[in-house]
């Protein structure tokens, strides 16, 4: 399952049916679980923690040094769960002392080719980051988000569960869950209904999804004043309820 041009660290923990294909290089503090498959021509730094049953392809580099002139080689961890994809060429960082040291990754992503996450981010679960997607450090990326090609994020944005992004576009600020937004800067164009659907949101659920998005968009109100007004909506609609708290929280402001 190891190919003899492959290069394992003898401090390195490969768990059970664990491939590693030709000219790929796995360093020391790198743990990975078992039913991972490793391509041809990967890099694994540690420290490093993988799940089970991730696929990287050529040319991936995981777990190297954070790309902040703020790091001096303090120790720091890239920690990612189970049935993930890597596609050619993605990079991920592990985490900085300023960011709280971790970069994080969920279960069951699609990372397509070419897509940077950075030092410090913390992605969720069922994500798509389609190819060229960028996340500048400290990024957040909630569950089943869609990033289409070419989105480059700002450092410290975050982005709310089954929000989508067009391709191309450029997010300098919060991004609610279940928004659509697209441009350079990006701005809001209405819910993500299509991926609501295909989730098993009710016609019920997604309605009030939309009568929410009015509150925060286009009723005029001041955002506390919205947000209160969700906070009544969720006792009856509790998909309301992630969109409350995310504008609750302190951030860069949100995409208008």
């Amino acid at each position: 399952m190891i190919h003899p041009q492959a290069i394992i660290d003898p401090d390195a923990q490969l768990g059970p049916g664990v491939e590693v294909g030709p000219f790929s290089i796995i360093g020391p503090e790198v743990e990975i679980g078992e039913g991972c498959w490793i391509g041809p021509h990967v890099v694994i730094k540690g420290p490093t923690r993988i799940g089970r049953r991730n696929r990287f392809f050529q040319f991936c580099s995981i777990g190297d040094d954070p790309q902040d002139l703020k790091f001096h080689g303090e120790r720091s961890w890239l920690e990612i769960g189970d049935e993930n994809v890597f596609r050619e060429y993605v990079t991920a960082s592990r985490g900085t002392e300023g960011g709280g040291g971790v970069t994080r990754v969920g279960n069951r992503n699609l990372f397509m080719a070419s897509t940077h996450v950075a030092h410090d981010c913390q992605v969720g679960s069922h994500t798509i980051l389609a190819n060229g997607v960028g996340l500048a450090g400290h990024v957040t990326v909630e569950d089943y988000a869609i990033l289409g090609g070419f989105t480059g994020v700002h450092q410290f944005c975050r982005l709310g569960a089954h929000c989508m992004t067009a391709g191309g576009t450029i997010v300098i600020q919060d991004v609610p869950p279940y928004t659509m937004v697209a441009g350079n800067s990006a701005r809001p164009f209405g819910i993500n209904v299509t991926g609501l659907k295909r989730r098993g949101f009710t016609n019920e659920a997604v309605a009030a999804i939309k009568r929410a998005y009015k509150l925060v968009y286009k009723s005029g109100l001041r955002l506390e004043d919205a947000i209160a007004e969700l906070e009544r909506m969720r006792t009856e609609h509790p998909e309301i309820g992630p969109l409350a708290d995310f504008l609750g929280q302190d951030g860069r402001g949100i995409v208008r």
